[in-house]
């Protein structure tokens, strides 16, 4: 599990953990990385810094073999909301180092040891579909992320790859918008309410343990896509 030290990531670990699996929580915060594993009594966890390919190689060399990885994290800083009027394209680049670029690496070097039945699970976003003015960067990010799902599930077959497509979830970075805003925001959607990050850890399992599911991005979004 990359990322899953809190948020949406941790939620997966947990539930897995709950199911009778034995995790590992990789984070690129050390100290969040110990408080997860301690709250997963028997999990394992290892710092992680996704834009740094050595260190990814070295992560998957501790965890050795493994059935599935669910990759959550992801860049929170940068101009993930300007327009390409404004854009600084140096700046803009590093929003696809880790939930692009990272992800990657973490796939490429996940194959040594991921078992053939195995499935690697990607996240990409709500914005990727529902593009808004001032925010061109994310939308191809998220767009990036559901096409390279595509090619690695006929790239790495058998192993399933999929993606998950969250909409608005209660994250510890959502929780940080003023309570009239998010409202706003969710209150066209046919459930007009942020998710859990325990709702949205579902559709990960979901992807982990139904064996005929590759190639997939399943969304988690209160019904945005249709609004």
């Amino acid at each position: 599990m990359m990322g899953g030290a809190t948020g949406i990531g941790f939620a997966i670990a947990e539930l897995a953990h709950n199911q009778g699996a034995s995790v590992v929580v990789g984070s690129s915060n050390e100290e969040k990385v110990r408080t997860a594993s301690s709250r997963l009594r028997d999990a394992t966890g290892y710092a992680v810094d996704l834009r740094d390919e050595s260190s990814v190689r070295d992560f998957f060399k501790q965890v050795a073999e493994f059935d599935h990885l669910a990759i959550t994290a992801g860049d929170w800083g940068g101009p993930m909301f300007v327009s390409v009027h404004d854009l600084d394209l140096k700046q803009a680049q590093e929003l696809l180092s880790v939930r692009f670029w990272g992800a990657l690496s973490a796939v490429k070097h996940c194959c040594q040891t991921i078992a053939r039945n195995g499935s690697i699970t990607l996240t990409s976003g709500m914005i990727g579909h529902r593009p808004r003015k001032g925010a061109p960067i994310m939308a191809a990010v998220g767009g990036a992320v559901e096409h390279l799902t595509a090619g690695l599930a006929m790239d790495l077959n058998p192993v399933r790859v999929n993606a998950v497509n969250p909409g608005y979830v209660l994250t510890e970075q959502l929780k940080r918008l003023p309570e009239a805003a998010l409202q706003s925001a969710v209150a066209s959607l046919p459930i007009p309410r942020a998710a859990t990050p325990q709702e949205a850890a579902q559709a990960y399992l979901y992807l982990m343990l139904n064996n005929y599911a590759t190639g997939q991005t399943l969304s988690v979004d209160g019904g945005g896509l249709l609004v």
